[in-house]
């Protein structure tokens, strides 16, 4: 067990847009500690959208990320010998991280040239509510319905 509980740490906004959700999806995306490269990828693919979509490339991307965030999840719970799917309610920042992991490891997976691409369109499908990432959160829903029986068990 811990002594103490963990410090949250205090991300900076991100130098543009001023937002702090912004710079979590960003580190989420770096590899390598390629931190300029992120932003720079991210913000092009914001540009594009604008281009794409004729809309602010902000707002189809927090759009996106809401068509994504899972508001249930099942976790294993082992109870007298036998394992047991447990529909819990995912913690809000969980669902942030949950809907960025997704949307990023989807548009990675993609059959697209350059990440720039990838991620681009990965976005606008998860905007339009298709696509990998939403196909995730739908499949993590359709299971935690279908273990509804099992939530007695809670932790």
């Amino acid at each position: 067990m811990r002594k103490n509980k963990a410090k949250k740490h205090l991300i900076k906004p991100d130098p543009i847009y001023g937002d702090t959700m912004i710079t979590k999806f960003v580190n989420n995306m770096m590899i390598k500690g390629k931190k300029s490269l992120s932003y720079s990828i991210f913000y092009s693919v914001i540009h594009s959208i604008k281009n794409k979509l004729k809309e602010d490339g902000i707002l189809v991307w927090r759009k996106a990320m809401h068509n994504v965030t899972p508001s249930i999840e099942v976790k294993s719970r082992r109870i007298g010998g036998a394992n047991f799917h447990v529909p819990t309610e995912v913690r809000p920042d969980r669902k942030i991280s949950l809907a960025m992991k997704w949307i990023i490891n989807s548009a990675r997976k993609r059959n697209e040239k350059t990440i720039r691409l990838k991620l681009l369109g990965e976005i606008i499908d998860a905007y339009n509510m298709t696509g990998n990432a939403f196909k995730k959160k739908e499949n993590t829903h359709k299971m935690a319905e279908s273990n509804k029986a099992f939530a007695h068990f809670k932790f």
